[in-house]
C-alpha cells in the first residue's frame, strides 16, 4: 500500500448479487430484502502519547485491521525518532522487555506511511546494522539502517506490496514503534 491513501474492493452484497439480473423487479426485491447489519463500531485504541507519524484517522483505520484481540486495547509509544533519536540500538533498548504484538509505523522525506500486510511468516530480520521487514525473492519489503536515516524498499511477498515508499531508497522522517497490550 502507497502512503496514507487507502485502497478497498468493494464487494457486492446479497442484495446487489440478487438485484443485479433482474431489474424489473428492482423495487420489490429491494423492499423486500433485509437491511444490512451495521458494520460493529471497533474500539478507538487509547494511545499514551500523541502520534506525530499516524492521524486520528489513519489510527482508526489501522485498529480495524489488527486481530480482534487487540482491538480497543491501549497503544504505548515505546520508541520515537523525535523522542529517542536515530538509532536502531536505541528501538531495540526500548522495545526490550515488549514481549507482544508491536506496530511500527514510519513516515519518509515525501510523506508516505508504511504498514504491514502480514501475509507471509518472512516478517522481521535485524542485527545492529539493520532491520528487514518483509521479504520473497530476495527482495525485502522494508529495510532500515542502522541509523534510522536510510531506507529501502521493494516489492515482497510480505506486504504483496508494489515499493511502499515513491523511490526504493528514501530518507526517514519519523519512525514509531508502539506495543500493543
Amino acid at each position: 500500500m502507497k502512503g496514507a491513501r487507502w485502497r478497498y474492493t468493494r464487494l457486492p452484497s446479497q442484495v446487489e448479487d440478487a438485484l443485479s439480473g433482474e431489474e424489473d423487479d428492482e423495487e420489490e426485491e429491494k423492499a423486500a430484502a433485509p437491511a444490512p447489519a451495521p458494520a460493529p463500531a471497533a474500539e478507538e485504541p487509547q494511545l499514551t502519547e500523541a502520534s506525530q507519524v499516524l492521524r486520528p484517522s489513519e489510527i482508526r483505520q489501522l485498529s480495524l485491521h489488527l486481530p480482534p484481540r487487540l482491538r480497543g486495547r491501549p497503544w504505548s509509544l515505546a520508541f520515537c525518532t523525535s523522542r529517542d533519536g536515530f538509532s536502531l540500538r536505541q528501538l531495540y533498548r526500548q522495545m526490550e522487555g515488549h514481549g507482544g504484538p508491536a506496530l511500527l509505523v514510519l513516515r519518509d522525506q515525501d510523506g508516505q506511511v508504511f504498514k504491514w500486510t502480514g501475509s507471509n511468516s518472512f516478517f522481521v530480520k535485524g542485527d545492529l546494522d539493520s532491520l528487514m521487514l518483509g521479504s520473497g525473492s530476495g527482495h525485502f519489503g522494508l529495510w532500515l539502517d542502522g541509523d534510522l536515516y536510510h531506507g529501502g524498499s521493494q516489492p515482497c511477498a510480505t506486504f504483496n506490496n508494489e515499493v511502499l515508499a515513491r523511490h526504493e531508497q528514501f530518507c526517514i522522517m519519523e519512525l514509531e514503534a508502539w506495543a500493543l497490550s
